[in-house]
């Protein structure tokens, strides 16, 4: 038996619901190592789904 790539669960894990599509598991981040080798992420500009405002 083969075990699913971390990708593979995400995606199943997220088109799992009734109504979910494709759109659904899309990625919403991007993640890279800064120049201090420090892990950036940020939120893809391209994603359906953004965090809001928390002092909103």
């Amino acid at each position: 038996m083969v075990e699913k790539s971390h990708e593979e669960n995400r995606h199943d894990q997220l088109t799992s619901a009734p109504e979910s599509t494709e759109a659904d598991a899309a990625p919403r981040i991007e993640v890279s190592e800064g120049e201090s080798g420090a892990t950036r992420v940020d939120i893809r500009g391209d994603a359906a789904v953004r965090p809001s405002d928390p002092t909103d």
